[in-house]
């Protein structure tokens, strides 16, 4: 069996590098949300009513339910906690 290396692990799970990119952009999103989200403290009630969705959304949010959430919607909740999202593109190694 021959041994692969991978930069990340969306590299490794996705079947075009495209999908990966997507995938490692909503990742980062996500962790970045959740941080800023539990830097508040409060409740999720709260949490949620500031970032303007359900408790159960900001749930799926903060348990990493990736596949829940488009790239769009990502950058709304982001933008909703504080946070401001730019995009770095460069030419493919």
């Amino acid at each position: 069996m021959e041994r692969q290396s991978f930069s990340n692990v969306w590299d490794a799970l996705e079947d075009t590098p495209a999908e990966a990119a997507q995938m490692s952009m909503k990742s980062s999103l996500m962790i970045a949300i959740e941080q800023k989200v539990r830097s508040w403290g409060g409740t999720q009630a709260e949490a949620a009513a500031r970032l303007g969705v359900t408790q159960p959304r900001l749930n799926d949010l903060l348990r990493g339910r990736i596949g829940n959430f488009s790239l769009d919607a990502l950058i709304t909740l982001a933008g909703q906690a504080g946070l401001v999202v730019r995009l770095d593109i460069a030419d493919a190694a």
